[in-house]
């Protein structure tokens, strides 16, 4: 079984991800992860921290002569920032007096419920791990996933199509346009329409000069995915359920829709599920669909078509002008805390939920076809892609 898990906080000294259940004989190819976390660090309207990392996946673990081992994965990345945290942030006792607290909660983040949880006087410690730093983790094993799923002929990309106001919501998008998208060396706001994309910079314009945040929503879209992914025999095995929760655990994201799953509920079935062909010609046999707004999942299984995932980001809650809040020590009602934020990561969150819906997709193919090696693998994959020609 596919596993993972993160470690690390945002001004700590490193964080590191954990990958296990791989099969032996991976390539692993150390551009392409640091290529990917060059894609989370970009787009229009991050902050000042983008400008002091260099993300570099470190493989200190399962990983040799370029290949996976079967062990389990582990990869760091070096915070440098962590240079001027050192004093305040100490793993042993240190000086309480260099600490720096986070005197009053922001609206919108875990500050508040985070140090009720853990009985914190303040929430720095809240800040610190519930950080979208940590999605820089989930990434780079991401990135690894993504690699065992190009095994399997199986693609992942995102894209932005909506900040703010602005959006392009009302249209498929077609994959050859996302994927030159993802292969821009300058990266504004991931958008196919470069018109939008102009409005939706103007929109991020606005709330920098005010001193405020703005959200939007990117879909992820997963290309040859083949059927039968998931299962509809129980609840928590549905593919569906699992890259909603996937993409619902990263940082900010409110709500999560698969195909036209919002649209649907407000239309009748004859406009809602996709009606099934079948074509034998052409050197092609197969069942085909004249639409996808059930986004590649029915009943918990993938159906074959492109699998696309939209996530609902609210915005940065970290303002240059804060909200009301209370102070922690005092109860008396204060301006909330501020750090140097982002004020808009549309873009930068859509790279992470390609992540997690590469690590959803990778653990339901080893679920389904198994293998201590790729070789193993790609055989059960093989003899299944064999027994899908019969139909």
């Amino acid at each position: 079984m596919l596993r993972y898990f993160t470690a690390g906080e945002s001004h700590g000294e490193a964080l590191v991800a954990f990958l296990s259940g791989l099969p032996a004989g991976l390539a692993v190819d150390q551009e392409f992860l640091d290529r990917e976390l060059w894609r989370r660090q970009q787009g229009y309207g991050r902050g000042g921290r983008m400008k002091i990392e260099r993300d570099k996946a470190h493989i200190l673990s399962g990983v040799h002569h370029g290949k996976t081992i079967g062990s389990p994965i582990a990869v760091l990345l070096e915070n440098r920032d962590w240079q001027s945290w050192k004093e305040s942030l100490p793993v042993e006792t240190g000086d309480p007096e260099k600490h720096k607290r986070v005197a009053s909660p922001r609206p919108g983040h875990a500050d508040l419920a985070g140090a009720l949880k853990y009985d914190f006087p303040e929430a720095r410690y809240v800040l610190e791990r519930a950080s979208a730093r940590e999605s820089a983790a989930r990434v780079a094993i991401g990135a690894v996933a993504k690699l065992f799923l190009r095994e399997l002929g199986i693609e992942v990309l995102s894209h932005v199509i909506a900040v703010g106001s602005v959006s392009i919501a009302d249209r498929e998008i077609a994959w050859e346009q996302i994927r030159e998208v993802s292969r821009q060396d300058e990266v504004l706001l991931s958008c196919t329409d470069p018109d939008a994309e102009q409005r939706m910079k103007e929109e991020v314009d606005q709330v920098l000069r005010t001193g405020d945040s703005v959200g939007g929503v990117f879909e992820v879209v997963a290309r040859d995915v083949p059927p039968g992914l998931g299962t509809y025999a129980q609840w928590d095995e549905r593919l569906d359920a699992l890259l909603a929760a996937a993409v619902m655990s990263l940082q900010a994201v409110k709500a999560v829709e698969i195909g036209s799953g919002i649209h649907a509920a407000h239309s009748p079935g004859s406009a809602v599920h996709d009606e099934i062909g079948y074509q034998s010609e052409s050197g092609f046999a197969g069942f085909t669909r004249t639409r996808n707004n059930a986004g590649g999942v029915e009943g918990g299984v993938s159906n074959g078509q492109e699998i696309r995932v939209r996530g609902y980001l609210k915005p940065i809650s970290t303002l240059r002008r804060p909200l009301q809040s209370v102070d922690f020590a005092t109860r008396e009602p204060v301006k909330a805390a501020y750090e140097r934020s982002d004020v808009c990561v549309v873009p930068a969150a859509g790279v992470a939920a390609e992540a997690m819906v590469a690590l959803t997709l990778a653990r339901c193919a080893l679920d389904k076809f198994g293998g201590d090696s790729m070789k193993e693998t790609k055989r059960n994959f093989q003899g299944y892609r064999e027994q899908l020609k019969n139909y």
